[in-house]
């Protein structure tokens, strides 16, 4: 008895012991991001700035205008705010706006991209239209842009990737997320020195 209370004791010593920013993305600095699941955690930032993985380009067709494409290596030296949606989601419906809303105030500093997944063409056009939404998507109805990011969630509907001028890793949220969420966030990375900064 003893040694199976021995044997739990070291495997929850081990588990909270676990820090998020090493858990979260599994590789080292400078490398391309691989999101490993943090034990639960929904909100995860990657501190310090060193640690940050980068995402190379995650390109598709845009939602926006048919036959062209839109990725995030279009927005070089911005913070860019990725967030995963479809027309089919009950929490993308309040989510939209808040992000549109983060679109407007941080125009100098970021860029909101969508990746629109699982959905009909006509039924994501008609949801940003309802909407007003003018930040872009890419068109992933196969999943194939999303699957680009290693070991992300795909059933994680809505959720949200913050890179930093760089292109790096800062904030994924596997939650909702709104504006009171995302501009504090941005302001911190716009701050950051941007030497060296990636696509």
């Amino acid at each position: 008895m003893r040694r199976v209370l021995l044997g739990l004791l070291g495997v929850l010593l081990l588990v909270a012991g676990c820090g998020v920013g090493r858990d979260a993305a599994g590789g080292g600095p400078g490398q391309d991001f691989q999101f490993v699941a943090p034990g639960g955690e929904v909100r995860i930032t990657y501190d310090p700035p060193e640690s940050r993985q980068t995402i190379t380009d995650l390109r598709g067709e845009s939602l926006l205008r048919p036959g062209t494409e839109v990725g995030i290596g279009d927005f070089p030296g911005k913070v860019r705010v990725i967030n995963i949606w479809g027309s089919w989601c009950g929490p993308c419906r309040t989510e939209a706006p808040e992000l549109q809303a983060v679109a407007e105030a941080a125009r100098e500093d970021a860029v909101v991209l969508g990746i629109d997944v699982r959905d009909d063409r006509q039924a994501a056009q008609d949801f940003v239209t309802d909407r007003g939404i003018t930040y872009d998507s890419i068109f992933d109805a196969p999943g194939r842009t999303l699957a680009r990011l290693n070991g992300y969630p795909r059933n994680v509907v809505p959720s949200t990737i913050v890179l930093d001028r760089r292109a790096r890793v800062a904030a994924v949220f596997l939650v909702p997320v709104g504006s009171s969420d995302l501009l504090p966030l941005i302001t911190r990375l716009a701050a950051e020195p941007s030497s060296g900064a990636a696509g």
